[in-house]
Order: structure tokens, then C-alpha cells, then sequence
């Protein structure tokens, strides 16, 4: 929906500041720019009109000006709410959902986030109380930083925004790279700015008199109930999701989809496409063994929607690098982003919202890697715990051979061995390509809260609940929020809606995972809406050619320029990056998302500490 970007306290000529903020993320609303200024606040905001076009601006006042609201994202039950605060006597001065937050904040306080469904992230200035109350939504689907920089607090949703304000110290947090390359994120809630951090999903705060204090109102938990048969669960997800379809479609313009092979965004447009007539949009390939188009043409005749293919080529998919990294405001690795980017700028051409299926894997448990609890069960069981563990031994210390990471897993307890979908640098090695050395810690650091606070739970849901909490919000939501709203298209994801989640916390581990599939029960609830080849299609791990591309010798070219640059003589061995990159271009091992970790991360430094864009 947009943008905003605030601080607290005084600045000279903070009108001027304040509008050069708001440039920095002009794409996020390039409908309008406003600002609010009071003592002790400034709020800006850069708006994308898509409910209550004329009259929605923000920021918005409540009735006697004692409060300013800035909003990024969607209230789908805004209507509901507002009908409430009518007969409460409250006075509304648009048709916006937005409104709803302030007159809500009024009336219910910080018991306003137990009503709220939607997406959000945003800001209320309290000017009777000089206190600043701000929330991120459940599951982090909008971004929300802040930074503390002497007596300034500086918030909003791009970290971006915050670089012309006079007190903001750009400064590399060097400390994390060894997680970033674990990772291929930066996990957790710093970044990779210092003093810059990431408000915690289902989390608000209060601001008061320089003290900053973060509560959590939310936290998901799982309540399995394998006493219902499989067919009612079906049954279930079938009805909420098509509600959540339903919800997430309030607009006042056009609302489009994104479409894969995959059944997540099968299942979106098949639902959608029975409430309107519906434009999807594919990214493809020349290398047609790695594209999806044609599968998802297919879907398309089936459920009778407009499907656009945007090919991308090596040429595009390179030369956008820079630029996504720079939207993308933390170093990320994953090289779906870069496809995310162009698929989402095909959309804007048209369209200003599009609905997608992130959230589906985390919800539904839909990762390959979830099955493997049920072959290591098995082992487990016909292999003592003394003969794993001596096996796992040998083998760690053998040349690689197939089986070889299953035996050295197998012997290690889920809490040990699963950290999440990236572990591209493990931490035995990542240290030997870094030039200096960090009091790092393992990544099981950052692991290791979410699995205590899983405790219990059977080992398939212990991966998806790390995963909801690191993998989806570090990866998944971020590259889909940012690469979205670099191109002014808000993405709308109605698999990670509250009362969705409802549902598929209460569904026992073998109604989500089989050793031939996953996301059974939600492949059920589609197969009732397409043909069963979509609704099985297997999930495409690495969908992308980047390992192909990366043995090109005009792609090894550039990349070995980055290697053996400035910045990678600073932070990098290059030596060891140069031995990566000519090992993976003889084809003798697959390094391509360690290749692929560092040059993002290389990229991304250019952008902000060399270009500083």
C-alpha cells in the first residue's frame, strides 16, 4: 500500500530532511507524499492509492488532532471494526482502513492488535502523552525497522530512508557476515546496518521520553489433533481459505496474481478466479528445463484466467544484481528475488495488487526437507544410538559419498541439525573465508529460542515453527515485500492470514507430510479446484540455471573482478573465493549459493558504502 518513514525529536530544517527520506522510497507510494510535523515527532509518508483513492491520504489525524497515524499494508476486517467504532462515537473523516487503526488505538489500546486481520505495520503519535506506539503485523508480512541514534529514534519501513537524516551513522555491522553466510540473511532482528534493527513480528512498542520498550502480543503455537479424519481437515482449509481469498481481494482497483507450477499460487488463482476475471503472471526461461511456464499455462486454460509469461535471461538476471540488492536494503542470497523482481515488474505495468502464495510451505508443511524426519525416524529405530553416532564420525571424515550428510544427520537431534532452509556456509568453514576474525556464534544461537519455545512438538512441526520464525520472515516476506514495492505493487499473501492459521496449527504431522509428498491436506483442498496433476506437482527446489550461468565464462569474469576487488580484499580471503569459484566452473562441486552469498552480499555493499545510492 506504501511507505513511511518518521523520527523523534528535533533536526535544522527537518521539513527538508523529512522530503529527502521520503524520496527514498518514492516507489513504495508514488501517488502522493505527506508529512505531519509537531514538536518532538516528524511522520512522512509515500502512498500507493488502492482503497478510498481519493480520500484515504495519510498521515491521518484523529478528531481533535491529538494523534497522527502512518500505515504500510491492508486491515481486511476494517469494515466490521469500523461499524464497531461508529456506534462507539467515533467520527470518520474517510472510507480508508487506515482510520480504523487510529479510532482503534483510541478506543481499545494496545488490545487493538487481538482484533486486527491483515497485513501492517505502523506508527500513532500520541501528542497528549508524547508517546509513540507502533506494531508489526503476525507473521511479519510488512517490514518495520528502527535505529537509535543518540537521543533520535528513527523508524520505518525501509532502512533506506533513514540514511539523510543528519544523526543516522551509516556503518557496516561486520559482526554478522559470519551468520550471513550460514544464513544467506542476516537471522534475527539486527541487520546489516549497526544500530539498526528489525521490529519482531507480532511485536509493538511504546516510545516515551527516550525510552523505548517492545512487547510481544502475539506468538503462534500448534494444537495437533489427529482425532479427525483427513476429509474434515480438507474440508476446513477448503472453507477458510477460500474466505481468506475473499478478504485479501478489498480494493478499490484491480487485483491480479502471481502463478507458478507450484499448488500455493494454483490454489490462489483458482479461488480467485471464481470471484472476478483474473491476470496472472509467470516468470520463464530460454532454458525451458528450468522454467515453469508451460505448467502454468496449462493451469491457466484450465481455471480460464490470462496468464503473461516474463522470460528472463542470463543478460537481465545479472545486470538486475545491483539494483535488487539496493531495494532489497539487507544482503540477500537467495536467487529467487532476482526472478521476483521481474515478474513483479511485468505486473506493474498493469496492475497494482497482486495476490501470491508465500506462506503455504511454513503453514502447510510444504518443504522437501520435511520429510526427512520420517527416513531418520526409521533409521533411528533399527540403528543404535552408539553405532549413529561412531558412523556419523567415519563419515564426517571420508571424501563425499551418497548418503554421506543422511548418516552424519541422522545422528544429531533436530535441534542440531536443522536450522532452517540455508545453511550454505557451515560454521566448521565459513571462517576460513572471512579475512578477520568475529566472536561469532553458531547458528544454533539463533535457533535455539524458537525450538524451546517448540518444545514438544514432534519433529516436522519443530521445522516448520523455526522456519515460520527465521527462513519465512528473513527470506520469504522480505524479498516478497521489497521486490514487490520496488515497482509500486503491493503483494497480498492470503495463506498467512490469522484465521487461516487456525487451521493448519491444529493439523497432525501425517496430514501434512508423506515420503512421497508434502502439504498433503492443503494438495487435497486444491485437487477439489484444478486437476491433480497441479495440485500434486512436486515443489521445484532450485528452479533457477544460476548454476549453469555461473560456469559462463563471462559470468565467472565478473564475478572474479568482485572477488578480488577492494571490498572483498577487506572482508574476504580471496584466494579461498577465487579456489570456490574455479572449483564450481571445472563442474567438480556445486558452489553456486556460496558463490552466489558472497557477490550479493559484495553487490550490496557497493550500492550502500560505495555508490552510497
Amino acid at each position: 500500500m506504501c511507505g513511511f518513514v518518521g523520527f523523534t525529536g528535533e533536526c535544522a530544517e527537518k521539513s527538508q530532511v523529512l522530503s529527502a527520506m521520503l524520496k527514498k522510497i518514492i516507489h513504495r507510494g508514488p501517488d502522493s507524499q505527506e508529512s505531519y510535523l509537531s514538536d518532538g515527532i516528524t511522520l512522512g509518508f509515500a502512498r500507493l492509492s488502492i482503497i478510498d483513492l481519493e480520500g484515504g491520504t495519510q498521515p491521518i489525524l484523529n478528531e481533535d488532532g491529538s494523534m497522527a497515524l502512518v500505515f504500510n499494508g491492508e486491515i481486511y476486517n476494517f469494515q466490521s471494526l469500523r461499524e464497531e467504532l461508529l456506534a462507539a462515537g467515533h467520527q470518520f473523516k474517510t472510507h480508508a482502513d487506515s482510520e480504523v487503526l487510529l479510532h482503534g488505538y483510541e478506543e481499545w489500546g494496545t488490545e487493538l492488535l487481538q482484533r486486527l486481520r491483515g497485513m501492517f505495520a505502523f506508527a500513532i503519535w500520541d501528542g497528549k502523552e508524547q508517546k509513540l506506539f507502533g506494531a508489526r503485523d503476525h507473521f511479519g508480512i510488512k517490514p518495520y525497522y528502527y535505529a537509535r541514534m543518540g537521543e533520535t529514534l528513527l523508524f520505518g519501513s525501509e532502512i533506506k530512508s533513514f540514511t539523510p537524516h543528519p544523526d543516522f551513522r551509516l556503518e557496516l555491522n561486520e559482526e554478522r557476515l559470519p551468520d550471513y553466510l550460514t544464513f544467506s540473511c542476516v537471522p534475527g532482528y539486527d541487520t546489516m546496518f549497526r544500530n539498526v534493527h528489525k521490529l519482531p513480528p507480532g511485536h509493538y512498542y511504546e516510545y516515551q521520553q527516550g525510552r523505548l520498550e517492545i512487547r510481544r502480543y502475539f506468538q503462534p503455537s500448534y494444537e495437533m489433533d489427529s482425532s479427525r479424519p483427513f476429509e474434515s481437515y480438507v474440508d476446513e482449509i477448503s472453507k477458510v481459505f477460500k474466505e481468506s481469498v475473499q478478504a485479501h481481494r478489498i480494493s478499490d482497483v484491480e487485483v491480479g496474481c502471481f502463478l507458478s507450477s507450484g499448488v500455493d499460487s494454483s490454489f490462489v488463482a483458482a479461488e480467485l478466479s471464481k470471484l472476478q476475471k483474473v491476470k496472472t503472471y509467470t516468470i520463464g526461461f530460454a532454458e525451458e528445463k528450468y522454467s515453469e511456464a508451460a505448467d502454468a499455462r496449462m493451469l491457466a486454460d484450465e481455471i480460464g484466467v490470462e496468464n503473461f509469461e516474463q522470460r528472463v535471461s542470463s543478460e537481465d538476471y545479472f545486470a538486475s544484481v545491483g539494483e535488487v540488492q539496493y531495494h532489497l536494503d539487507e544482503p540477500l542470497a537467495n536467487p529467487s528475488a532476482n526472478l521476483l523482481y521481474f515478474v513483479s515488474k511485468r505486473a506493474a505495468e498493469e496492475l497494482k495488487v497482486v495476490l501470491s502464495g508465500e506462506g503455504a510451505d511454513e503453514m502447510f508443511g510444504g518443504y522437501n526437507v520435511y520429510k526427512e524426519p520420517l527416513a531418520v525416524r526409521r533409521f533411528q529405530k533399527k540403528v543404535p544410538g552408539f553405532l549413529r553416532k561412531a558412523a556419523a564420525g567415519i563419515a564426517a571424515r571420508m571424501p563425499d559419498f551418497k548418503g554421506k550428510n543422511f548418516l552424519i544427520r541422522a545422528s544429531q537431534p533436530i535441534e542440531e541439525r536443522y536450522i532452517g532452509n540455508a545453511n550454505v556456509f557451515k560454521m566448521g568453514e565459513r571462517d576460513q573465508y572471512l579475512k578477520n576474525s568475529y566472536p561469532s556464534q553458531p547458528p544454533q544461537a539463533y535457533t535455539r529460542p524458537f525450538y524451546e519455545q517448540a518444545k514438544g512438538y514432534d519433529d516436522i512441526s519443530k521445522m516448520q515453527y523455526m522456519d515460520l520464525h527465521v527462513w519465512m520472515v528473513d527470506e520469504i516476506l522480505l524479498k516478497a515485500d521489497k521486490m514487490s514495492m520496488a515497482h509500486s505493487l503491493e503483494l497480498r499473501v492470503p495463506f498467512l492470514d490469522t484465521e487461516v492459521f487456525r487451521t493448519a496449527r491444529k493439523l497432525p504431522p501425517e496430514y501434512k507430510v508423506s515420503d512421497e509428498n508434502t502439504k498433503l491436506a492443503l494438495r487435497a483442498a486444491a485437487g477439489r479446484e484444478m486437476n491433480s496433476a497441479s495440485a500434486n506437482r512436486r515443489k521445484l527446489a532450485f528452479p533457477e540455471p544460476l548454476p549453469e550461468w555461473l560456469r559462463e565464462e563471462r559470468y565467472q569474469e565478473l564475478i572474479r573482478s568482485y572477488f578480488t576487488g577492494e571490498t572483498a580484499q577487506k572482508y574476504f580471503r580471496t584466494d579461498r573465493l577465487l579456489s570456490l569459484l574455479e572449483e564450481h566452473r571445472a563442474g567438480r562441486r556445486n558452489n553456486s549459493m556460496k558463490i552466489w552469498t558472497v557477490f550479493s552480499f559484495l553487490k550490496w555493499y557497493e550500492q550502500f558504502f560505495i555508490l552510497k545510492r
